[in-house]
């Protein structure tokens, strides 16, 4: 069997779909040793999934003249040193990037090393450092097409294994009725229950939650329950809609930090409204559920790029932050719940720009390089 070292860190982004591929990986009876930092969200994630985590130190590149500037090449020469010690100890066959700082000297002292890399962009738009392993990658994998990094296989995103399975599951109609009614009644609900589903995240969306909170109550007198994931400590304008509802309408509208599981949360949703964050837009879409998809309104636009390709297809609608008001959320919900023929159309075209065997295509990517 295969040694690979997978590297990837700093935020879920990155770390998410590199755990789901050493699953995968793992499960083939490789052996795999992850890579990051110190700093970033894989020193938690990375040890509680089972996997090995080694560490190099965390070098960004400066976008100005500064300090940082001048230290950048020894830093840089040094966590590619350390980088080397790893494949070496690990007599790598292959490594895997995911990007973000942790990737870049991995990269360079795989190929200075003669092993071959396998780079795989979570985003529409590509990151400085899957930019440069893509380079000399033997083999480049994106998880959206139209990606502008050469030679790229579109794989889609490694998904979370609970998330994978629920996909597999739910691509058999008797099983998709089974899960989606388990997860309504786990909440008190009816099974045909039409419900949306609404998440910024675990860091909330304050738009998102505004914008929900005050179109809640026409929602649930139309018929449609709520599922409101609201952010760790930003429950309060959604528990005041709540509270202002009549009581028997209150258990329509469910308001929860976060979700414990979220794949439960998932299983029981007519119709989504979220970010467009690689992970998920690439779980709703694998699990053929329509989307509203709110960007989020910094950065570079890598948010909107990634749901573009759903949004051709049919499966989802696109709301500028700007332009996102309680009114349009009642509007699109009709469309996305409530109008069964619009709701059906969009789940089939869902079906068919969703990947739910990203984990086991990379997989197969890898090992193809690694023989």
């Amino acid at each position: 069997m295969g040694s690979f070292v997978l590297a990837g860190g700093g935020s879920g982004g990155h770390v998410n779909p590199l755990l789901a591929t050493a699953a995968e990986l793992q499960r083939r009876g490789h052996q795999v040793v992850a890579v990051g930092t110190k700093e970033g969200l894989e020193t938690e994630l990375v040890p509680r999934a089972g996997v090995e985590l080694r560490f190099v130190d965390r070098v960004p590149l400066p976008r100005r003249p500064n300090a940082a500037s001048v230290t950048f090449p020894r830093d840089f020469s040094r966590a590619t040193t350390q980088a080397a010690g790893i494949i070496s100890d690990t007599r790598a066959d292959a490594v895997v990037g995911f990007g973000g700082y942790v990737s870049t000297p991995v990269y360079r002292a795989a190929r200075k090393a003669g092993v071959p890399v396998v780079v795989h962009e979570a985003n529409a738009r590509p990151g400085f450092a899957n930019k440069y392993g893509a380079r000399f990658a033997a083999a480049v994998a994106t998880t959206f097409p139209g990606t502008t990094l050469p030679n790229a296989v579109l794989t889609g995103l490694p998904l979370r294994p609970q998330i994978a399975e629920l996909a597999a599951a739910m691509s058999d109609p008797a099983q998709r009725q089974q899960r989606v009614a388990d997860a309504r009644e786990a909440r008190g609900w009816p099974a045909d229950a039409k419900v949306l589903l609404v998440t910024g995240g675990s860091l909330g969306a304050a738009s998102l939650n505004s914008a929900v909170s005050q179109a809640a109550a026409t929602l649930v007198r139309h018929g449609i329950h709520v599922i409101h994931l609201t952010g760790h400590g930003k429950d309060d304008a959604a528990l005041r809609a709540k509270g202002d509802l009549p009581a028997a309408l209150r258990d329509a509208y469910q308001v929860s930090e976060y979700a414990h599981d979220m794949g439960a949360a998932l299983a029981a949703a007519s119709a989504v409204v979220c970010r467009a964050g690689a992970n998920t837009v690439s779980e709703v879409s694998a699990l053929c559920i329509p989307a509203m998809y709110v960007p989020l309104p910094i950065g570079n636009g890598e948010q909107a790029l990634n749901a573009r390709s759903a949004v051709a297809a049919g499966a989802a609608v696109l709301v500028d932050d700007a332009e996102l008001t309680p009114a349009r959320v009642e509007l699109e919900a009709e469309r996305l719940i409530l109008d069964a023929a619009s709701a059906a159309a969009m789940a089939e075209a869902a079906a068919r720009v969703g990947i739910p065997d990203g984990a086991a295509r990379l997989a197969d990517l890898i090992e193809g390089v690694a023989s």
